[in-house]
């Protein structure tokens, strides 16, 4: 996958987190792609402990094999947190896109209740496990872009 089709679907994934906020769920997207560069997947977030890129690994490992999803790619508008980055692991998915770290999303939530932080890393999950998942990310040139939908959403 070359950086400009990262960027799309990272665009894509976006699309899909402002339908979320349209819809009063908490402003985070992501979408599966197969090894052809097609999404075969979109979801965004749903609450506090559904969040995207958990559906969407649930999702695909019922409806895929194994060695299939091991050559597709999750791309998230944000790095996924602990909970996320281990059902991605579980489910067998071999590479993460990301638009923007963990880190980000404290400077945009604060303490809000609904989106408690940890400072853990996708690297770190994935560094703990016996499989190694390709991580990409973060694409600070589009930022800002990924950051727009969360700027009001958590003043609420």
């Amino acid at each position: 996958m070359t950086r400009d089709q990262m960027l799309a679907h990272l665009r894509a994934a976006d699309e899909v987190a402002r339908e979320a906020a349209a819809h009063g769920h908490h402003p985070f997207g992501a979408v599966l792609v197969g090894p052809d560069d097609h999404i075969l997947m979109r979801q965004g977030n749903l609450d506090t402990v559904r969040h995207a890129e958990t559906e969407i690994a649930r999702r695909a490992a019922a409806a895929y094999e194994p060695e299939f999803l091991w050559q597709c790619t999750l791309v998230s508008t944000f790095e996924p947190c602990a909970m996320c980055a281990g059902t991605m692991y579980w489910a067998n998915i071999g590479r993460l896109v990301y638009g923007c770290d963990e880190t980000k999303i404290l400077a945009l939530t604060g303490d809000h209740p609904e989106n408690p932080t940890m400072s853990l890393s996708s690297r770190t999950v994935f560094g703990s496990g016996q499989k190694k998942i390709e991580v990409i990310g973060p694409f600070p040139e589009i930022e800002d872009e990924l950051h727009v939908p969360h700027r009001d959403f958590w003043k609420r």
